[in-house]
């Protein structure tokens, strides 16, 4: 299982501010793009298409791209931007060694520079690979897991630390299984012929990973089918993604020592000595019925079909850093095979990702961002937009006919405490100690790793860091953390179309304002919900009010498990129905706050759209977007939020001002009758 730092929150994306425009917007004359529209599609039939139909269909995408939306063409611009200010360190005079300048300018110059990753082939990685060939018992095969991250490669279990969701004050480490390639156990386990060509191909990628490292021979193919037999083993008894999103069901916390008691075949403590992780007091078992089950197929697999499983993953999971013959086989399975994609992205693009990554020195890139960028007057409109939709969820919770007054005097409390953080943290990530070389781009990921699993590692024992984040500035999403009970809003997402001073208030509202509100929103999820005001997961609603709020998300549920991108391969409304009561909540809230903003008085009619209609396109125009169905299978199957398209409309088919604003009417597609509607927030 690959270590995952925080698990800070639930990410979402973003979008823009103002009352009166000084200056022009950048997209149209008042914040949205009218060109993209189809106006043959009636509103009501497909608001989706409506607004955005003309570019869905017009647009192509790009050899490297699995996917494209507003989204991406924010990424892009922030892309860029962080190219410029790296690409500028290679000229910058006088840069002193050892400096945060150095090491961006000297690890974008590692992955940059194809002649010294060509010559050197696979001989980076022997180190990983002696290792694993010298594994002689169980003992070296728990250090090699316990070492897998470091390796790049994979272990069916891991150790890892997070926030304490009952004590949000102390971090603590969690169990957890996984060691998958494919990206989901139904890659494995579902029967449909969609699947079975994905294994065989899956196979076949193994066996050509397995070449580099002089796997050959009869034998080759026969190694790689075992491989794909014990990752099928180690999938059969994972949780389901949905139901990993149980809170109730994941905090299952055990001391060490019962640990040890409970799942005596392992030695937890030899994986602790080799991960260099203090020994911990407490472990939450996120998925505790599935622990034996794995370490019963680590038992009962040899130990040459382990070492072939490390071996694959270590190459696997370290190709884009090695020469480009290794790249480039990965990528004929992992790019083109799962996601569809038809050519690589350009290496300046992967080495802006791998720099700039939370992973790499992502901080480090920030600070130079947020210099560069990054405009107070951004902040000052989105802090007054978050006290807007605050005062806007108070009074949407106020005329709630579904929940007690008990409940409510705790949900004010909660929507009272909610801490925004806005633009880029409060101090840096310290990489003094991490050594970059323009001529080693393993080793310096290498390095990063160590850095990392130190930096997590420290934390054992400690009292949390609420002043952290988990995104760096110029990443272009947000998220909610229901532990510290805050919303964050990176940098990079304050720009058009997310987000534009210049832009008409309806519209700013309809996309800045809905994604505030859905960050907002996750604080009353089916999950946040769970966790109060001071971020501990406790029941403070009454039995009552939890059955009518689960009554509704039920009813939602259903709506999206109706919808159906693909021939038989549907909406997983359990495993998105976090992001589509955000989308719902934020949405009304942000409704509200416009309403509010306008002070009783009429809103203006711009283009010969009112102000309800812009704030309703722009909601839509932040969900524009199109798919590769390789890429869309991937995320049906994976991903907690639902399609674009179905962002798009799903909430609005359930919220009345939409359909007053475009005069929609039973019969058209997208209609529901007011009965069927579910309102929540």
């Amino acid at each position: 299982m690959k270590r995952s730092l925080l698990g800070l929150g639930i990410a979402f994306g973003i979008a823009a501010f103002s009352t009166a425009a000084a200056d022009k917007p950048q997209l149209g004359r008042f914040g949205v793009d009218l060109s993209a529209r189809d106006a043959s599609v009636k509103p009501g039939d497909d608001f989706n298409r409506y607004a955005s139909g003309h570019w869905i269909d017009t647009y192509a995408l790009k050899d490297y791209e699995t996917s494209y939306g507003s989204f991406n063409q924010l990424r892009d611009r922030a892309e860029d931007q962080v190219h410029g200010l790296v690409d500028g360190l290679a000229h910058k005079p006088g840069i002193a060694p050892g400096s945060n300048d150095q090491k961006v300018r000297d690890y974008y110059a590692s992955f940059m520079d194809r002649a010294t990753r060509d010559a050197a082939g696979i001989a980076p990685l022997q180190p990983v690979l002696d290792r694993i060939a010298a594994i002689r018992s169980k003992g070296d095969l728990v250090a090699a897991f316990a070492n897998s991250d470091l390796d790049g490669s994979s272990a069916p279990l891991g150790l890892g630390v997070s926030i304490d969701r009952k004590d949000p004050n102390r971090y603590l480490v969690s169990l957890g299984v996984g060691g998958l390639g494919l990206p989901d156990r139904d890659y494995y386990l579902n029967p449909d012929a969609r699947f079975a060509k994905i294994r065989e191909a899956y196979v076949a990628h193994i066996q050509r990973m397995l070449g580099f490292a002089g796997v050959t021979g009869a034998d080759a193919a026969q190694r790689a089918q075992d491989i794909l037999a014990l990752e099928t083993r180690l999938a059969k008894p994972q949780w389901e993604r949905a139901k990993l999103r149980d809170r109730d069901k994941t905090y299952n916390v055990v001391s060490f020592a019962e640990l040890q008691q409970n799942y005596p075949g392992f030695d937890w403590s030899a994986w602790l000595a080799a991960n260099q992780m203090p020994k911990p007091d407490r472990v939450n078992v996120v998925t505790p019925d599935a622990v034996q089950p794995v370490l019963d197929v680590v038992d009962a697999t040899p130990l040459p079909t382990w070492q072939d499983y490390l071996r694959f993953h270590a190459i696997d999971g370290n190709a884009d850093l090695l020469s480009r013959q290794i790249d480039e086989a990965s990528f004929e399975f992992n790019g083109k095979v799962l996601s569809g994609q038809k050519a690589q992205r350009d290496d300046w693009k992967r080495a802006v990702a791998l720099v700039g990554s939370g992973g790499g020195l992502g901080d480090a890139v920030g600070e130079l961002y947020v210099a560069r960028y990054f405009k107070p007057e951004a902040k000052q409109a989105m802090d007054q937009l978050v006290e807007n939709l605050r005062a806007a969820l108070r009074q949407n919770i106020e005329t709630l006919d579904w929940m007690g007054e008990a409940t409510k005097a705790e949900a004010y409390r909660k929507l009272s405490t909610f801490r925004p953080k806005i633009g880029y943290p409060s101090k840096w990530k310290d990489y003094s100690s991490v050594s970059i070389s323009p001529k080693d781009l393993l080793g310096n990921a290498i390095a990063l790793r160590k850095y990392n699993r130190a930096d997590e590692n420290r934390r054992i024992g400690q009292k949390t860091d609420r002043e952290e984040w988990g995104m760096t500035p110029q990443t272009v999403n947000a998220y909610y953390n229901a532990s510290f009970n805050e919303i964050v809003f990176p940098a990079a997402i304050l720009q058009p179309p997310f987000f534009d001073v210049n832009a008409d208030a309806a519209v700013n509202y309809g996309a800045i304002g809905a994604v505030i509100g859905h960050e907002m929103g996750h604080g009353f999820d089916d999950q946040g919900s769970k966790s109060d005001a001071d971020g501990i997961q406790r029941n403070w609603w009454t039995d009552e009010d939890r059955a009518r709020f689960e009554q509704r998300t039920k009813a939602l549920g259903a709506q999206y498990d109706s919808y159906c991108p693909l021939d038989g391969q549907c909406v997983n409304g359990a495993l998105t129905m976090g992001e589509n009561l955000g989308d719902l909540g934020g949405i009304s809230m942000a409704y509200t706050a416009y309403r509010l903003s306008l002070k009783g008085k009429p809103a203006p009619v711009i283009d010969g759209l009112s102000g309800d209609q812009r704030f309703f396109l722009a909601w839509a125009q932040v969900w524009k977007g199109k798919y590769r169905d390789e890429s869309l299978l991937t995320l049906i199957k994976t991903n907690p939020h639902s399609p674009v398209m179905y962002r798009a409309n799903g909430p609005l088919r359930n919220f009345d001002p939409w359909y007053k604003a475009f005069e929609v009417k039973a019969g058209e597609k997208m209609y529901l009758a007011p009965e069927q509607r579910v309102r929540i927030w």
